[in-house]
């Protein structure tokens, strides 16, 4: 199973930007689609974005029109640039594949804080 290693996380405005890393262990192109995924306390893990093999993506409502997702194939890392950051982005990141598998395995996240 592929493993998923998040990082690029901080504090950070109201406003602001911050671009996470998601760096895999195998080749990202045996991975059709990967997906960022959030956890903010005391809620359930959501769905974030999504950048298929091909680079087509998809984003949720809460985020269309300020985040955006890249893959960087040679790399084997996938990317989500976060803009006009709310506090309602507080949350820890995590990327996996997309969809979910059975039973996923998730890495540690990086945590995102936005406050002022």
């Amino acid at each position: 199973q592929v493993q998923f290693v998040e990082s690029g996380g901080g504090l950070v405005q109201p406003g602001g930007s911050l671009r996470l890393s998601c760096a895999t262990s195998g080749n990202i192109n045996d991975i059709i689609a990967v997906g960022w995924y959030r956890q903010a306390p005391g809620k359930q893990r959501e769905w974030v974005a999504v950048i298929s093999r091909g680079g087509s993506t998809n984003f949720a409502d809460s985020v269309k029109g300020r985040f955006t997702i890249s893959r960087d194939n040679y790399a084997d890392a996938v990317y989500l640039q976060m803009n006009r950051l709310l506090p309602e982005d507080t949350a820890a990141y995590y990327c996996n594949e997309y969809p979910l598998p059975a039973l996923p395995s998730w890495g540690q996240g990086t945590q995102v804080t936005v406050s002022s």
